[in-house]
């Protein structure tokens, strides 16, 4: 089984600190939401992991190797509004990068490669709008999209920051049970999540950021009352 381990993690950016000596275990299968106030440090913590920010102290290790040396197969889902969704890109084009981003720029993908795209787009239901550019797609039909790249690159982590902002609750409900069968079979998924009210539906576990890691756990033992009152500064119930 794979394991990611987030060690002494700390990220400052001059003189401002965004994460202090965060901890945390996750195994893979699983579906883990990064979670806290704005300004918490979510997307910095899901950034380190990705590679994407250098931390100021601590590393993180996948399956005990720091990520960063692994070359380990992660695919990474930036915020919608992180995307140049003009830039002159089709579905089929961002697909094809998970996949063909190792080759050298003389190299075409190969047979196996090409089915691999195929059957990722037909698996989230995208084969026919391969064609489409990204920015004639809806919200949901975009995050698919990114989830046909990570199928075709067969990412053993999946890290997505807030990837049902803007879905309507059909295409939340879509992506929720597409998330479900990749940690099924065996991903890591990790993914910014704020909204509260379903959050122990969505999620088998939660890292509660405020600055630090304030909990983690199962969303009913970590979602209390109490904690979240203690973290967001106001009383309400996460079921509400």
């Amino acid at each position: 089984m794979n394991h990611l381990d987030i060690c002494n993690l700390s990220v400052h950016y001059d003189d401002t600190v965004a994460l202090t000596s965060v901890e945390a275990t996750l195994s893979s299968g699983q579906i883990v939401g990064v979670m806290g106030p704005n300004g918490s440090g979510k997307s910095s913590l899901i950034k380190c992991i990705a590679g994407i920010l250098t931390p100021t102290a601590g590393e993180v290790l996948w399956n005990g190797v720091n990520t960063l040396q692994h070359g380990m197969s992660l695919s990474y889902i930036p915020q919608r509004e992180d995307i140049d969704w003009d830039f002159p890109i089709t579905v089929h084009d961002v697909v094809e990068m998970g996949v063909t981003s190792d080759l050298p720029f003389y190299k075409k993908p190969s047979a196996e490669m090409k089915q691999r795209i195929e059957a990722a787009l037909n698996a989230v239901d995208m084969w026919s709008l391969r064609h489409n550019h990204i920015r004639a797609l809806s919200g949901g039909q975009q995050q698919r999209m990114f989830l046909a790249r990570a199928l075709a690159r067969e990412a053993d982590l999946l890290l997505l920051d807030e990837p049902f902002n803007g879905l309507d609750a059909r295409a939340t409900d879509q992506m929720i049970e597409q998330l479900r069968t990749l940690a099924g079979n065996g991903v890591t998924i990790v993914l910014v999540h704020h909204e509260l009210s379903n959050a122990k539906a969505i999620l088998d576990s939660v890292l509660l950021l405020n600055g630090s890691l304030i909990a983690t756990g199962h969303p009913r033992d970590v979602l209390t009352p109490d904690t979240l009152k203690s973290v967001y500064g106001q009383s309400f119930s996460s079921d509400s």
